[in-house]
């Protein structure tokens, strides 16, 4: 297998991890702040606008980090990948 080949394998491969721990990982936390604003409003359910926009505020927060892992990924993907290959082909791997 040439180094070519590997190191877009592996590029591939830190990609779908990448995705697929921001994914889980972003799904998590949503369901956290959800949970604890629902406890939060029983609770306290005079206090329900303002739980409402904090909440909305964290999750739009949280929602931030899987656009920037993904935009992440797709540099490995676009930018990495034909870098190394091309540095392999210099060094005469």
């Amino acid at each position: 297998m040439s180094p070519e080949a590997l190191v877009a394998a592996f590029t591939l491969l830190a990609f779908g991890i990448i995705v697929a721990g921001v994914a889980f990982g972003s799904a998590i936390g949503d369901g956290i702040v959800a949970s604890k604003a629902v406890e939060a409003i029983a609770r306290q359910p005079e206090a329900r606008p303002n739980i409402m926009t904090f909440m909305f505020l964290g999750v739009g927060v949280l929602e931030a980090f899987p656009i920037i892992a993904l935009g992440l990924a797709f540099y490995m993907i676009f930018g990495l990948a034909p870098l190394a290959a091309l540095m392999a082909k210099v060094m005469g791997h």
